[in-house]
């Protein structure tokens, strides 16, 4: 799209002041004056009745316009006798990035209308007497999206649009097109053409692969026409992360950048350029995902019907290696990276960081665990109202006492909570190349109450899997490290908050390592070393809750969410289940 804007022009020389003081114009360079205002103001009326052949000239200027846009200035740089110097320069494309600046030499004529403008369409443009003028952009040599290892994740493909007209044979087309999309009938063509109010749809993209042993069929049904274009696509059909978007936009922003551009005059023969810049090269883009465990991931989710998603990191790099959802998560949108839910128990990694830096516990100091506390009027219950009398503080994170979490909460500073939050990277909010992300927001807790909700993770206290997947990354990290989805082109945060104290990084750690090992996710005691933590999140009208476990196992760190779970075990096995594949 191109905007309209007009660029006037001031001519100072003094015989064109003088002419504004005439009826019409009287010589040369008033009259060349006048149709070079008359070209910057898009009045193809004016500047053709300007010219000795107003038809030719109104036809060829609105041709002009169509092809080009209307972003020119143009000026008249002298005048000699009876010939003129007109000097223009056009804003074309995207944003009027491309620029054409040229020079073109025209004459005028005095007759019996007074003086007129020899009409010749270079005049106004070089290669307009040739033909009609367009533009368009001219890109380098598709680059590809490359996966960790440098195999290639995307690339630009040909795909064919199936479009349907009303009236089509649509149990013909279904039939057709049942072995590669069940889900299209003819009942289902017809909604879609009756909801399209006589309009054309689109009933699918085939890639060639799956068009060619049906391309005849296809194109003999009446109403069916087949519409080859250019597209990014996964070299994996299967293959699908709602990290490939990001990427995708970072591709096209790539190509834009370093695309050329040629302006076309339309011949009998066809087009002939007649200005134009050739493109830069592009390179290809190295992603930083890694295929066996997306594909794990992926494998993970699948069986759970809820909406569910898996992020996963690498702690020492921040790059992202796995992004997963299963097709109900797909349908609600970029859940693991921007889906906004309450963290539950696994928030406690934050509650006990926040109270081990204050000071006011150790590991190893017994606060009571009862199955049911009232702490500033809220009551808070264990889950089934478990009851471990008086444990270690690292007892009572590995079984997740929230009661325990609770009361330690009461007695920190209002923003505790948000400070420890944001050393984990929680709160944080990044501009990532090729990634479009939220973390979370943990706001300062005022009252007592709040403090005690938040320790939970519940209140006010939102995350998304990939917060909590950086929470975990920088508890294993020693601090937050700067996401990345392209290799060597991190994130940039909005604030850098002080890094964790290594003592209570290695503190929160052994924690999560006893939550394996006898706490709430002993059903991954099997996975060697593996640190974690689980969650269940409540919400609505607390008779439903989300499940979540955060993770750490060398230098991968990762969250799993499970919407409406009522519990952190579905969570838990799909950690377990990708963990296990990707041994």
């Amino acid at each position: 799209m191109r905007t309209h804007r007009k660029y006037l022009v001031l001519f100072a020389a003094p015989a064109l002041v003088l002419a504004a003081c005439s009826s019409g114009p009287d010589q040369p360079d008033t009259v060349a004056g006048q149709f070079a205002d008359a070209l910057n103001r898009d009045d193809v009326a004016a500047a053709a009745g300007l010219t000795d052949d107003p038809a030719k000239a109104s036809d060829a200027l609105s041709k002009l316009y169509d092809g080009l846009g209307k972003e020119v200035r143009f000026d008249v740089e002298s005048v000699d006798k009876s010939t003129f110097k007109l000097a223009a320069t056009w804003k074309l494309g995207k944003d009027g990035k491309s620029q054409w600046t040229y020079t073109t030499t025209g004459a005028a004529a005095d007759g019996d209308n007074g003086w007129k403008i020899k009409w010749n369409p270079d005049t106004v443009a070089p290669g307009l007497a040739t033909g009609p003028l367009s533009y368009s952009p001219v890109y380098p040599k598709p680059a590809r999206v490359l996966d960790s290892t440098g195999g290639e994740l995307m690339a630009q493909q040909v795909v064919t649009l199936v479009n349907v007209s009303q009236g089509a044979d649509t149990a013909a087309l279904a039939a057709l097109l049942a072995p590669i999309s069940p889900d299209i009938t003819a009942q289902s063509l017809q909604s879609e053409l009756a909801a399209a109010q006589g309009k054309p749809v689109t009933a699918i993209s085939l890639r060639d692969a799956d068009l060619a042993p049906i391309q005849p069929q296809l194109a003999a049904v009446p109403g069916v026409t087949l519409a080859p274009q250019t597209r990014l696509l996964t070299t994996d059909k299967a293959l699908a992360s709602p990290a490939l978007s990001g990427l995708a936009e970072l591709w096209q922003h790539d190509a834009d950048e370093n695309a050329g551009w040629a302006v076309r005059a339309q011949t009998a023969d066809g087009t002939q350029r007649v200005a134009g810049q050739d493109p830069k090269p592009t390179a290809d883009i190295a992603s930083t995902l890694d295929i066996d465990l997306q594909q794990a991931a992926e494998a993970a989710l699948a069986p759970i019907t809820q909406p569910a998603a898996i992020v996963a990191l690498r702690p020492s790099t921040g790059n992202v290696v796995a992004v997963a959802q299963n097709n109900a998560a797909d349908a609600q949108g970029p859940i693991a990276l921007t889906g906004l839910y309450p963290p539950g128990s696994t928030f406690k990694t934050v509650t006990v960081s926040a109270a081990l830096q204050a000071g006011t516990v150790t590991p190893d100091t017994v606060l009571p665990c009862p199955g049911v506390a009232n702490i500033e009027g809220r009551k808070i219950p264990n889950d089934n109202n478990f009851d471990l009398g008086e444990v270690p503080l690292h007892t009572a994170f590995a079984r997740s006492c929230n009661t325990t979490m609770g009361a330690l909460a009461v007695k920190l500073p209002a923003d505790a909570l948000t400070n420890a939050a944001a050393q984990l990277g929680l709160g944080i909010d990044y501009v990532t190349p090729g990634l479009t992300t939220v973390t979370g927001k943990v706001p300062p807790a005022d009252t007592p109450a709040l403090r005690v909700e938040s320790a939970i993770g519940q209140g006010q206290v939102t995350a998304t899997p990939f917060g909590m997947a950086l929470v975990a990354a920088s508890i294993a990290h020693g601090s937050a490290p700067a996401p990345a989805i392209v290799t060597g082109r991190p994130g940039t945060p909005d604030k850098t908050p002080a890094a964790l104290p290594v003592a209570v990084a290695d503190q929160v750690k052994a924690m999560m390592r006893e939550t394996v090992t006898a706490g709430t996710a002993t059903q991954l005691r099997d996975i060697p070393d593996l640190l974690g933590k689980t969650g269940t999140a409540e919400f609505i009208d607390d008779k439903h809750a989300h499940g979540w476990f955060v993770g750490i196992s060398g230098d991968l760190a990762f969250a799993v969410f499970v919407n409406d779970a009522n519990s952190s075990g579905p969570a838990v096995d799909a950690a377990g289940r990708m963990l296990r594949a990707a041994r």
